[in-house]
């Protein structure tokens, strides 16, 4: 399984810590939060990574290099503007290949997600081993979180057939998800498209799946937040 890793974003809402350096390089205890999911995926034998990059991208390359420092192998899909999420996506296909792939927004906190739990997530055989109708089968599955204080209405409910846009409880979308590449097949390398108008529609075809995970994670938004992660640990009383 190859990973790719979203890092093409500007950051806005983190300046002017991201004025001059992008957002996947800000550090948490010390180390980019790219650089997290770097070891976490290698961790897993996951080595072969993907990195999407516009804003400040040559500093991200300077940064990470070709992955040898880490046990990884990185190549870069480089956008002169942003795509947003699915345009990144299907603007890297060729480098991703046929198979499932698990991508990865760069700028989300989650040290103790275990990604061997990706590698066989999209099998094409039913529990029972019976070969999914191409039509039926998901072509991508979520990783959801309990609903954070900034997004309490969620994403999608969680049912055991799947996830909807509708119904309770809902939970957030952590950010980490597998996917077919046929699920980007209709857009264009070099045009820009929303991950969340694919994830709908998928949806309401019942072919999109996923579910809850009780690790850590932070959507590293805002100054505060990263601030909140980097304060120092509390020592423990005698």
């Amino acid at each position: 399984m190859k990973a790719m890793l979203l890092a093409a974003g500007r950051g806005t809402r983190m300046m002017p810590l991201t004025e001059n350096c992008p957002k996947p390089l800000l550090k948490v205890r010390g180390r980019p939060l790219i650089v997290w999911h770097i070891l976490n995926l290698v961790k897993a034998g996951i080595t072969e990574i993907v990195i999407n990059h516009a804003y400040l991208g040559d500093m991200i390359e300077q940064t990470l290099g070709d992955g040898s420092q880490f046990g990884a192998s990185i190549s870069y899909s480089a956008e002169s503007e942003a795509l947003e999420t699915a345009g990144g996506i299907a603007n890297a296909l060729h480098l991703l290949g046929e198979h499932p792939f698990v991508a990865i927004a760069a700028d989300i906190y989650c040290p103790h997600f275990d990604f061997s739990e990706c590698l066989n997530t999209l099998e094409d055989n039913d529990m029972w081993g019976n070969p999914h109708p191409h039509d039926k089968r998901d072509v991508a599955w979520l990783y959801m979180v309990k609903n954070p204080a900034h997004h309490p209405q969620g994403d999608f409910a969680v049912h055991l057939l799947g996830l909807t846009k509708e119904g309770e409880p809902r939970y957030t979308f952590s950010g980490i998800g597998v996917y077919r590449p046929e699920m980007f097949a209709s857009i264009r390398p070099g045009e820009s498209a929303k991950l969340v108008t694919l994830l709908h529609d998928y949806a309401d075809r019942g072919q999109l799946g996923g579910e809850v995970i009780q690790c850590a994670w932070t959507d590293v938004g805002t100054p505060e937040r990263l601030a909140e992660l980097n304060k120092p640990l509390a020592s423990s009383k005698t």
